[in-house]
């Protein structure tokens, strides 16, 4: 017994888990679904509701005309050695009920409260535990009766209604039918029998119940029914005799009505051979019984949904974010957890782990030199503006060896077209990081719970990456004005060198000095020749600046932002008071809602897997 004892309330414990988490069945396959079930099933008048009394020993349901069970009723029977027998509803805890009038009060009341005085039906269901001496450890479900018409004040619909929240529960392959028929009707025309024989044309789920014995026309009997000539079930069927309306008008004793049930099966002519598997006490050990082997053997099955059922759950916390202390200390270890995060996200983006780094490579791989390449330096040292400027160059006085003047304004000129690309670079990755800090935000899962903190850490990002930018703007610039603040003299020496040993250079040479006395000035050769000098030199500036303009923007910008994103919001939290960092952790309603529904599942889930550890026990 004590085995049964373990495993029925083992089962009654995650029932009522499953019920205060809103699982009472219902679309797809829910922990509810999978555990075995007894659910009564019989039409109107069928005497369901006094085999149920009669199980427990105690008159507590509704009566009346109609449909007087509205809502599944979950009743759990807890069979105690010795003391007070009570009752328990699951939307009243720590309440417990020893009037068993105020019981049958409180199953209408509860009704009432979903459904309204209307005669509408709910399939929510109302779990009701009792703690008796006389009963056995079982959980029966207790279900509208079928119907076959609506009465005034019921929907139309009613019918249909009531039938297919049964068939939610009968068509379950883990749920066991009580089939309740009454002896003095046909049991080919039974509306329990019709829709247990649908949904378990074999038999193996069904238990079949002949109630009202003692009213059949005298000379007949039911023994074609309770031997299973009439209709076949894999388990015996069982006889009742509920008490009569005259005692339950005088208010007779449940247990008196038990003894004379008794005596009446023990004195029958008819039924006296079957009287040891006979009455609501024997039906009730039996299904216990059955019960129990069937929780047995659906154990592997409830392991395995109540740990999958766990893991997702616990998968979606962790998708959503775990609670959040409410000191300071807590809230400031998260903000950095998810700056961790993002910084993270953000790194991998730099480095390859993620895409868009690479545009970085791109700036320096294509944009600059298509750039450099635009740049009007034709047009800048052109025979036409390199006399301009060397003429200008040293006004009134002759030159006399080189226009060392022009020269040196040719090159400024040339090279502060260097300027532009250059900047452009610092800007084009600029952007390129602003766009790889949104990214990064975007796809660091911690933080889209929390959207004041990732407008901060935005915010911050961004106001590090402005300066990471102006640093290195001031930095490209200075090598550009460095190579016009002093020039290599060595290429020019040497260009000059091989001018003064070229024939060709040396005639034409000879030949403007002869024709013009002032011929270093006014020569268009001597132009071209300075203008080439100079486009020479640019040219190598230029290869240089290719160089050194890409590692001065990834010193100054890629470098900075990679090492110290976020100093900047680091040195800010680290000033906050706990409630400024508690505005930073906001959330979104709704998944704050998510969290708390699924926190309220917590102390259940422990307790599901300590029942998990349970059943493997009871298993061996």
């Amino acid at each position: 017994m004590a085995t049964m004892e373990s495993l029925i309330g083992l089962v009654n414990r995650i029932q009522m888990a499953c019920t205060v988490l809103g699982d009472h069945g219902g679309e797809g396959m829910s922990l509810w679904e999978a555990l075995p079930t007894v659910a009564v099933v019989g039409g109107q008048s069928s005497g369901k509701s006094s085999v149920l009394e009669s199980v427990v020993g105690r008159d507590f349901l509704p009566r009346g005309s109609g449909i007087v069970t509205r809502r599944p009723l979950v009743l759990q029977l807890h069979k105690i050695e010795r003391g007070t027998e009570y009752a328990e509803f699951l939307h009243a805890p720590r309440k417990k009920f020893t009037d068993f009038a105020a019981v049958r009060k409180e199953i209408e009341d509860e009704t009432e409260r979903l459904t309204g005085k209307s005669k509408a039906i709910s399939n929510r269901p109302i779990h009701l535990s009792i703690y008796s001496p006389n009963v056995v450890n079982l959980t029966l479900i207790d279900l509208p009766g079928l119907t076959k018409v609506a009465v005034e004040g019921q929907p139309d619909s009613i019918v249909e209604d009531i039938e297919m929240m049964v068939r939610s529960y009968v068509d379950k392959p883990n749920c066991i039918i009580l089939a309740i028929s009454p002896a003095n009707q046909d049991i080919a025309t039974s509306d329990a029998i019709k829709l247990a024989r649908e949904v378990d044309p074999s038999g193996d789920r069904t238990f079949g119940v002949v109630t009202k014995l003692d009213l059949m026309d005298a000379g007949t009997n039911c023994l074609d029914v309770l031997e299973g000539r009439s209709y076949k079930l894999q388990h015996p069927w069982v006889g009742i005799v509920n008490r009569s309306q005259a005692d339950i008008n005088k208010n007779v004793d449940m247990m008196a009505a038990r003894r004379k049930e008794q005596e009446y099966f023990e004195s029958s002519p008819d039924y006296g051979h079957l009287a040891h598997k006979m009455g609501s006490v024997y039906l009730a050990k039996l299904l216990s019984r059955h019960l129990e082997s069937v929780i047995r053997q659906k154990i592997p099955s409830i392991v395995a949904l109540i740990n999958r059922n766990i893991d997702e759950i616990n998968a979606e916390l962790d998708r959503i974010g775990r609670p959040i202390g409410v000191d300071g200390g807590a809230q400031l270890y998260t903000i950095l957890e998810m700056c961790h995060a993002f910084d993270r996200v953000f790194k991998e983006h730099l480095d390859g782990g993620r895409a868009g780094g690479d545009r970085i490579y791109g700036v320096f791989d294509h944009q600059l030199p298509a750039a450099l390449k635009k740049l009007p330096l034709e047009r800048h040292l052109s025979t036409s503006n390199v006399r301009k400027v060397v003429s200008e160059a040293d006004g009134y006085q002759p030159h006399l060896i080189a226009p060392e003047q022009g020269y040196r304004r040719l090159i400024d000129g040339s090279l502060g077209y260097f300027k532009g690309p250059a900047e452009a670079s610092v800007d084009a990755v600029h952007f390129i990081l602003k766009e790889l800090v949104r990214k990064s935000m975007a796809e660091t899962v911690e933080l889209k719970r929390f959207p004041s903190l990732q407008a901060e850490i935005a915010a911050a990002s961004n106001e590090a990456l402005e300066k990471f930018r102006d640093e290195s703007r001031k930095t490209v610039s200075r090598l550009v004005e460095m190579e016009s603040t002093y020039l290599t003299a060595e290429f020019f020496r040497k260009i000059h060198a091989e001018s003064d040993n070229n024939p060709k250079d040396i005639h034409n040479n000879k030949h403007s000095t002869t024709s013009h006395p002032n011929a270093d000035r006014y020569n268009d050769h001597h132009f071209r020749k300075i203008g080439s000098n100079v486009s020479a030199y640019i040219g190598m500036v230029c290869d240089a600046l290719k160089n050194t303009i890409p590692k001065a923007v990834v010193y100054c910008q890629v470098r900075e932002a990679r090492r110290s994103l976020l100093n900047l919001f680091y040195a800010q939290i680290g000033r906050k008071e706990k409630e400024q960092l508690g505005r930073m952790l906001d959330e979104d309603p709704m998944l704050m809602e998510k969290r708390g529904f699924i926190q309220e599942t917590s102390p259940l889930q422990v307790s599901e897997r300590r029942n998990r550890f349970s059943l493997m026990e009871v298993r061996k």
